[in-house]
This record gives structure tokens, C-alpha cells and sequence, in this order.
């Protein structure tokens, strides 16, 4: 009976180890933090912790940002989307020609310069809502 314990205490032992020690792959269940600045030069920022895939609206707790990004940071394996509008919708080229959405890879953003779809944009002080997927 002894050895029969002693067996199955190792079998487990050994799940548990190869378990914690599987890597989790890219996918729908990455997820990270993206810093973002209300001011220039590090200035009134926030690390907002971000799941995949999903929107995250510059309400409630995060509504004092609303309208209000100048800068951000995406993490590396992640591309992010901001939007002027909440829901993480575009709808084109809106306020006197900046896009209504802009896609940041890895790197520190200034939105005072950042690619948009038609070409170098402002968009700063225009998010409302943002969404990051790893690539």
C-alpha cells in the first residue's frame, strides 16, 4: 500500500510541475497593461490593464481620460486601436479631416504624431475608447 501512495504522490507531482511549467500561447487569453498620459512628459498617467479583443471605454472609473490621451505605450505582441468614438466604432474621417481611429504597434506614442489611415495624424485629446489584440 505504501508504494501504491508513494506512486500516485509522484504521479501528481509530476502533472502539477508539467503544468505550471506549459507555456500559455498567444490568443484570446494574452493579456497585458498599456500605459497612457493625459500630459506631455509622463504627465497624469494611468497603466490600464487590458484582455484581449475587448473594448475598453473611457468611462466610469477611466472617464477623467475621455477625450483627453496625448501619449501611450504598447506593450510588445499587441497592436491597439483607439477610437474618438465610444464601443470602439469608427465612422471615418470625422473633426475637420483626423481619422476617427488609429493603429498603434509596439513603441511609446505621441498622439500629436501618430499614423493614421490617411497619413500622419493628431490625435491627440480624442480617444474614448481603445482595444489591443496580440498579433
Amino acid at each position: 500500500m505504501f508504494k501504491s501512495k508513494a506512486l500516485l504522490a509522484s504521479t501528481f507531482a509530476a502533472l502539477a510541475s508539467f503544468a505550471a511549467a506549459t507555456p500559455i500561447a498567444p490568443g484570446t487569453e494574452a493579456s497585458a497593461t498599456v500605459p497612457v498620459c493625459s500630459g506631455g512628459g509622463g504627465v497624469g498617467c494611468v497603466t490600464i490593464s487590458i484582455v484581449s479583443d475587448t473594448c475598453i471605454n473611457l468611462t466610469g472609473g477611466l472617464s477623467f481620460l475621455n477625450k483627453a490621451i496625448v501619449a501611450a505605450t504598447i506593450p510588445g505582441g499587441f497592436i491597439c486601436t483607439f477610437f474618438q468614438d465610444f464601443g470602439c466604432t469608427a465612422s471615418g474621417v470625422v473633426n475637420a479631416g483626423t481619422d476617427s481611429q488609429v493603429f498603434l504597434g509596439q513603441g511609446t506614442w505621441d498622439f500629436s504624431r501618430v499614423p493614421g489611415l490617411s497619413g500622419t495624424t493628431n490625435f491627440s485629446r480624442l480617444t474614448s475608447s481603445f482595444s489591443c489584440s496580440p498579433i
